[in-house]
């Protein structure tokens, strides 16, 4: 995504000529695309589980450390999750030499299966954001860009290295919906020592894994992974960090609020995403809420 945030900086004196008219035109079929992707994504069969609520018996055999993540995010009782929709907001870099530009992001979540639809505008220059809609649903990632909602400049989509790198981010983004990081949900668990275990998640044809770093409360304070990056067209494995800040109990559940998201590729660190969270909605099994 770096690649062509890049590329989209590159082309806006070109754009600046667009009228306001035309760009109206382009947000709203811009919108039109994100409202269909989300019913897709919605529309997807769930997989039912036997159970609709968290409970601490649901923590026998796992790790040290996971059960540890449980007690602190969950109380018994808890409804499982859904599906979600998380606001956010913050400051995103398209590469070296580059500057970071704000963005704002609305991003729908499945739980079972696993899925989500994010929407984003990073603004590149006045009046001229690049809108960014990624997603994972039925096994297969996509992603695609456009610069002031008109003039397309990427779009990605059925490759297995896409699909494993959504993946992937749905894993760590599960955070944000602690009950889908429950066995039941689908998610298994290793532990590798006292404070840090690996999550490993399957759907359909793909599987990925990360390992996931405990805090003194039971906290996630980082997650790390090798993930597909984009490397000048060519997907190549990298490692990958996830900092995550700032717990708030919503709805119930201990949810990290803040973070920052980097690739540690050869050249040294490349963070590109910190952001924060401004809204959290949920939808529980059995509640329609």
């Amino acid at each position: 995504m770096r690649r062509w945030l890049a590329v989209g900086a590159s082309v806006v004196g070109g754009v600046a000529a667009t009228t306001m008219a035309a760009a109206a035109i382009g947000n709203t079929l811009w919108n039109r695309g994100t409202t269909r992707a989300i019913g897709r994504l919605r529309a997807q069969p769930a997989r039912r589980g036997t159970a609709a609520a968290f409970l601490p018996d649901q923590l026998a055999g796992l790790p040290a450390p996971v059960a540890r993540y449980f007690q602190f995010a969950l109380t018994p009782l808890q409804p499982l999750i859904r599906g979600a929709r998380i606001l956010s907001e913050g400051d995103f870099l398209a590469g070296p030499g580059q500057t970071w530009k704000p963005f704002t992001a609305d991003q729908h979540f499945t739980v079972q299966p696993p899925g989500f639809v994010w929407d984003a505008a990073i603004k590149v220059a006045p009046l001229l954001p690049v809108h960014v809609r990624d997603s994972y649903m039925g096994g297969e990632g996509s992603m695609y860009g456009s610069l002031a909602a008109v003039l397309p400049i990427v779009e990605q989509r059925a490759t297995p290295e896409i699909a494993m790198g959504s993946l992937h981010r749905y894993l760590a983004e599960a955070v944000w919906l602690p009950t889908a990081l429950l066995p039941s949900c689908g998610v298994a668990w290793n532990g590798l020592d006292g404070e840090t275990a690996r999550a490993t998640l399957t759907d359909g044809d793909y599987v990925v894994s990360a390992n996931f770093h405990f805090g003194a409360h039971g906290e996630v304070v980082s997650i790390s992974a090798e993930r597909f990056r984009d490397v000048k067209g060519i997907a190549a494995p990298t490692p990958w960090v996830v900092q995550l800040r700032d717990y708030q109990r919503v709805h119930g559940m201990m949810v990290p609020c803040s973070g920052e998201v980097a690739w540690l590729a050869p050249e040294g660190r490349q963070p590109y995403w910190r952001g924060r969270i401004t809204s959290f909605e949920y939808e529980f099994i059995g509640s329609g809420t």
